[in-house]
């Protein structure tokens, strides 16, 4: 009997995890395949951010998203599935919640502010270790699979390889990851600059209160 309910439970959790799992994962793809308009706003002039670093954000979440999870189910089943949900979900919930801010009110709140750039130093390197692990944990299955791959010879003469242009993906990560660390360095010492600058001006206004007085 208890063998009979131990497998019983098993098989409950197995199958509320993996049904809690698709349907976050679709919940996922559904976000950062509309993240596909930031791209747009970028090149209409409605955000100020330069399309060149709109660009290869959301072209690696699609790739993931769409390249790889989606592509070859093997990978789902890894731990940096978790690691990649986690850091997603957190970045974007305070990214958007300080855009909205911004956009209806027109100012954040400081403890917003503060999540917006300090947890870069947190959630990008998970991140970046759960994406790029996970391209390298599906390479032996897009070599195998040769999904997506063109051979020649072919009517348009013309042939194509995902396992290399996944080799090249991991060669832009590590380029683009470079330039974000040092943005982002620069980000948080401007914000601290103009911490700085905010505390002296209020100990200068008070300081000429208490004069007065």
């Amino acid at each position: 009997m208890a063998g009979f309910l131990s497998t019983l439970r098993r098989i409950y959790l197995s199958l509320y995890n993996w049904t809690v799992f698709v349907g976050w994962f679709q919940v996922l793809s559904l976000a950062q395949t509309a993240a596909v308009t930031e791209i747009l706003h970028g090149i209409v002039g409605l955000v100020r951010s330069p399309v060149s670093a709109t660009l290869p954000h959301i072209g690696s979440r699609l790739f993931l998203t769409w390249g790889i999870l989606w592509s070859f189910p093997e990978t789902r089943t890894h731990i940096l599935v978790s690691s990649l949900v986690i850091s997603w979900s957190i970045t974007e919930i305070i990214r958007y919640s300080f855009c909205g801010m911004k956009e209806v009110f027109s100012f954040a709140p400081s403890w917003l502010l503060w999540l917006r750039y300090s947890t870069f130093s947190i959630l990008y390197p998970t991140r970046i270790t759960s994406e790029v692990g996970l391209i390298y944990v599906a390479l032996p299955y897009i070599k195998a699979s040769e999904k997506y791959c063109i051979r020649m010879p072919n009517k348009w003469n013309f042939s194509f390889d995902y396992f290399s242009a996944s080799i090249l993906v991991l060669a832009i990560y590590e380029v683009h990851t470079c330039t974000s660390i040092r943005l982002g360095s620069a980000r948080r010492l401007s914000l601290s600059q103009r911490r700085h600058k905010l505390d002296r001006a209020r100990m200068s206004t008070l300081c000429k209160l208490i004069r007065r007085t």
